[in-house]
């Protein structure tokens, strides 16, 4: 059916021979109005009549050609000339007809893909076949068919095979029955394996640290996926500005050369920054960065941060990871936490190893820990109570993180647990040593919804001794604040001590649940979303011991350029209070 009536634009200033006139239905008019190329001769203005009927001629088969790339195989097309005050006015009308559809869909392959024995290969086969994105039943459309083709083509060439291409295709279309016959073999070239890599950008940094960061492994098969974490982890390395790594597909499949070209960073680097958050108030710091101390090679980063509840100072030194990713790492910090009643000076030494990952990451250390605590009463067994003392332990951390994507995923978990073990040492307020052991875990979920996601957050801890007298501070638990149970301040949460005031405790349990929903702008998602959660913390000395303090309320989420801004309203049901709670990045 004709459907409605549109003029064609004027191509410019000027005279024109003719108007163009488009009748016919929404979904074919914009493309014919864009396209015909009637559009061309407008601005010929001494065609006569005989010319004027030999270009309508052409526009007829024009425009079949045009519906033709919409899957429009059999229309109905007149194409008429009207004169109105002198004024001569081209009419097309259109009747597009049944749209085809593709019917048969084959997928043949040659090369190494269709002769090898591997089982890869057969798969490959198989997701190719079931990764097609115009299957029998969808609209057959010139767009969808190039699409479809290129997605295959892109399917074989990002893994195995980088010298894959399209050897033939055909969509052969039944116009009687709005049927297209679909048929095409991809021809994947030899098997590529990975053959040396050829760095380039290289000067000032230790040789090993390319190849050691990107583990790409000589013999390796071709897999597009390896080498772009490769490149990944070298600009996240913070040893280069920028990284490439690519294949060079004109060399010995059998020991195809990797390029490797980085452009190193500035060998030290100073930051400064200022912020804000709910926590912890206005904060500023100053970051100094050596990439190379002198004598040693390792890579020392020293950091000073002003803020009102916790200031510290620290700095850390890490060695260039080896063939496992494994490297050495030394730390000691120093750092004062103002938790209202009580004043913690704490300082912490740390020595071990240290693995990063794509997904996981490990560590393995000693640690010396020491805090000092002022505020809870002049009696040594208080101050010991609320966690004045040292202690030396040995400690393992693992961390899991399986998103889909980061800094903003929308499904997929983490998983994470610390385990320790130690003992006290001597000290004014603990005369004797006692053995403790230190478990945590941690869990976060997301589940995508039909609109929004739900997310799913759980922490437990636990310090197992005979009692807290001896154990750092910072060893034992208190929670509250922006990351952990909303309505509640900064590390509010924790025991009562016997004259009074709030400490930490040997057991902690933490858990959210969070509805988080993208609001719509112009039918769309857009980068901002509404939450709703429900929080709940708990610290004791025992595990029979945890109340929990519940926290409700909502907030607004903003994608934002350096990673996602909360800004959330929650009510404390214990201290019946409401808080505005701000925070900025995605941790796990």
């Amino acid at each position: 059916m004709v459907g409605p009536t549109a003029s064609a634009p004027e191509p410019g200033p000027g005279a024109t021979a003719f108007d163009i006139t488009v009748r016919a239905p929404d979904e074919v008019r914009g493309l014919i109005e864009k396209h015909i190329e009637l559009q061309r001769y407008r601005a010929v203005t001494d065609l006569d009549d005989n010319e004027l009927a030999r270009l309508l001629v052409l526009a007829d088969r024009n425009v079949r050609e045009l519906l033709g790339t919409l899957g429009y195989f059999e229309p109905d097309v007149a194409i008429t000339q009207e004169t109105t005050a002198g004024r001569r006015t081209l009419v097309v009308a259109i009747t597009p007809g049944t749209p085809t559809r593709a019917n048969a869909v084959a997928i043949d392959f040659s090369g190494d893909i269709a002769t090898s024995s591997d089982a890869d290969a057969k798969a490959q086969q198989n997701d190719i076949r079931r990764g097609w994105q115009l299957p029998a039943g969808q609209p057959f459309t010139q767009n969808a068919w190039d699409s479809a083709k290129t997605q295959a083509l892109r399917s074989l060439s990002v893994r195995r095979y980088p010298a894959g291409k399209l050897a033939e295709s055909l969509a052969d279309i039944d116009a009687p029955n709005a049927a297209a016959n679909l048929s095409l073999r991809l021809e994947s070239g030899p098997l590529y394996r990975l053959g040396p890599l050829k760095i380039t950008g290289v000067e000032r940094y230790d040789p090993v640290l390319v190849p050691r960061l990107t583990r790409l492994n000589p013999g390796e098969i071709y897999d597009q996926k390896e080498l772009t974490d490769a490149q990944q982890r070298l600009a996240a390395s913070g040893y280069f500005d920028s990284a490439y790594v690519f294949l060079d597909p004109d060399g010995d499949p059998t020991a195809a050369p990797v390029e490797v070209q980085v452009r190193e960073a500035q060998l030290q680097k100073i930051i400064l920054g200022v912020g804000l958050t709910t926590d912890s108030g206005p904060r500023a710091s100053v970051e100094h960065t050596h990439h190379r101390v002198p004598g040693i090679g390792w890579r020392a980063v020293t950091k000073i941060q002003a803020e009102k509840k916790a200031p510290f100072a620290q700095t850390e030194w890490t060695s260039i990871p080896d063939m496992s990713s494994w490297r050495w790492s030394a730390l000691v910090r120093a750092e004062r936490l103002n938790d209202d009643d009580l004043t913690t000076q704490a300082a912490k030494l740390r020595f071990g190893r240290t693995q990063t990952g794509d997904r996981i990451d490990r560590a393995v250390y000693l640690q010396y820990d020491r805090a000092s605590v002022q505020g809870a009463g002049t009696q040594s067994n208080a101050a010991a109570q609320a966690g004045d003392g040292s202690a030396l332990s040995a400690n393992y951390i693992w961390t899991g993180r399986y998103f889909d994507g980061l800094p903003f995923p929308s499904k997929g978990f983490g998983l994470g647990f610390e385990l320790g073990g130690g003992t006290t040492l001597a000290s004014t307020s603990n005369s004797q040593r006692h053995p403790y052991g230190r478990l945590v875990g941690r869990w976060l979920g997301i589940a995508p919804l039909t609109r929004g996601r739900i997310a799913m957050r759980a922490e437990v801890g636990g310090v197992l001794a005979k009692n807290s007298d001896g154990i750092p501070a910072t060893q034992l638990f208190r929670t509250g604040g922006d990351s952990t149970v909303r309505g509640y301040g900064f590390r509010d949460i924790g025991i009562k001590l016997p004259n009074g005031v709030t400490g930490p405790g040997r057991y902690v349990a933490v858990g959210s649940v969070e509805w988080q929903r993208p609001l719509i702008r112009n039918g769309l998602p857009s980068e901002f979303e509404n939450t709703f959660f429900v929080d709940a913390g708990a610290v004791g000395d025992a595990a029979k011991d945890l109340r929990p303090s519940v926290g409700v309320g909502t907030g607004l989420r903003w994608r934002s350029p350096i990673g996602p801004l909360q800004m959330d309203l929650a009510y404390g049901v214990k201290v019946r209070q409401v808080r505005l709670h701000v925070s900025v990045g995605f941790v796990f």
